[in-house]
């Protein structure tokens, strides 16, 4: 049994571990009272992440009573980050795997029987990247991740992942083409290129050199893919070749996550983004003339420490100016073992709080103004799964990201159709409207 908090890397991994446990004789379940191994599958980005991992260990603890045989193991990025410290606090856990450590968690919990706990953090040493190619026949959806880059070296002052995911590695193009060529043999229709900074893939780990832009091509090429996607991005690594793979590639969808953090360009300076805003706006400038229906969604901290009323005014700017369709917002929280950590935090709770209200209300009137422009028109969706929300019988996903309810074609539609939906109400970041096809 999984469970699995955090980005969409930490999906991947959960799902690369489950084929490795596959291979090893296990079958994954969905009900947490059946399993045998339970593996949490951490992040460690937001403030509170290890409350709620200790609580939910203390909710597994009983079945651990009812079957001492269980095995509980601790994985991701708060395990590389805690997980010895969390071991100490939790003498039911058996195993601790930080995420280069993965590719080994079968061979880990042959070793956690004899020896508890056992705790795996080191980084992987080797220069290459590679994920060993294995039988998979599993449909998992339409849509499937494909890593293609693990780590950072950006080091923004804010942020724990260069100290959990270690520094970047690339993977190899033609493995990355093998496993993308795979799953969609599997049935998926839609790839999903991951990494903590995919558009500075290439630049370390690579025995043949491959920019990203370039990978996306390849990629692209694929017989049977139908859409491409790529998350996450840098501003200081996306380049003019990748604006020019937007319009030239049919596959890759017009959606964009571009993080810019702040609209302040001292505060930028504090978070070590290395970028302005000016230089943001710039690409954000060039993106929409090469491609003007590109949706764009960002990632914002207010209350930083140091931000004035008048620096956080400029985040406000910058969202109005770009007029993104969606942006996840945080108030800013110190994560320990960060650069940040040491800056005195002088920006009062009650401050940020009501920032955070400020910038969320924003992005919700971006949010509905845009999502007008649909009402009434005709839209493409890839059909993900059945679904009884909002009245409808699927859900599925536009180009541009945006969730759509559809209602009608039972019967017809099944999961990877390509199908036209008349938008008949926007509600926040979704669409609801009925079958066209």
């Amino acid at each position: 049994y999984f469970e699995t908090f955090g980005c969409q890397m930490n999906v991947a991994d959960s799902d690369r571990m489950e084929l490795l446990l596959f291979h090893s004789g296990y079958i994954r379940t969905h009900l947490r009272d059946d399993a045998d191994l339970i593996l949490i599958n951490t992040c460690s980005i937001r403030e509170k992440a290890e409350q709620k991992v200790m609580s939910l260990l203390g909710q597994i603890q009983p079945l651990k009573n009812i079957n001492p045989d269980m095995m509980i193991g601790l994985t991701g990025c708060l395990a590389q980050q805690e997980g010895e410290r969390i071991a100490r606090k939790f003498p039911g856990l058996d195993l601790v795997l930080g995420p280069d450590a993965i590719e080994n968690v079968a061979q880990a919990i042959e070793v956690a029987k004899t020896s508890k706990p056992l705790v795996w953090t080191e980084f992987d040493s080797a220069r290459e990247y590679s994920i060993p190619n294995m039988q998979d026949n599993r449909y998992q959806g339409p849509s499937a991740f494909v890593n293609i880059i693990k780590g950072c070296d950006k080091f923004c002052s804010f942020c724990i992942v260069p100290f959990t995911r270690g520094r970047e590695k690339s993977r190899d193009a033609d493995e990355i083409y093998r496993e993308a060529a795979q799953k969609i043999a599997n049935g998926a229709r839609e790839i999903i290129l991951l990494g903590q900074n995919v558009n500075s893939y290439g630049k370390r780990g690579l025995t043949k050199p491959t920019q990203f832009h370039e990978l996306l091509r390849r990629v692209a090429s694929v017989p049977g893919i139908e859409r491409m996607r790529f998350t996450t991005s840098h501003p200081m690594d996306f380049t003019a070749e990748t604006i020019s793979a937007y319009h030239d590639l049919d596959v890759l969808m017009n959606h964009l996550h571009l993080p810019v953090q702040c609209g302040s360009n001292r505060i930028l300076e504090r978070m070590r983004r290395g970028h302005s805003a000016d230089h943001y706006l710039k690409l954000i400038d060039d993106l929409k003339t090469a491609v003007p229906n590109i949706s764009l969604s960002t990632d914002i901290i207010v209350g930083f420490p140091g931000e004035t009323d008048e620096e956080f005014r400029k985040t406000l700017t910058l969202m109005e100016y770009v007029e993104f369709d969606n942006s996840f917002m945080f108030a800013y929280s110190p994560r320990p073992g960060t650069p940040a950590s040491e800056i005195e935090d002088d920006v009062p709770e009650k401050v940020k709080s009501e920032r955070l209200q400020e910038t969320i209300k924003l992005q919700k009137s971006l949010t509905e103004r845009n999502g007008k422009r649909y009402i009434g028109r005709n839209v493409e969706i890839m059909v993900e799964d059945a679904t009884n929300r909002n009245g409808a019988d699927f859900r599925g996903r536009t180009p541009q990201y945006w969730m759509v309810y559809l209602k009608g074609g039972k019967g017809i539609v099944k999961p990877g159709d390509r199908v036209k939906v008349q938008v008949e109400e926007a509600r926040g970041h979704s669409f609801i409207g009925f079958y066209r096809n």
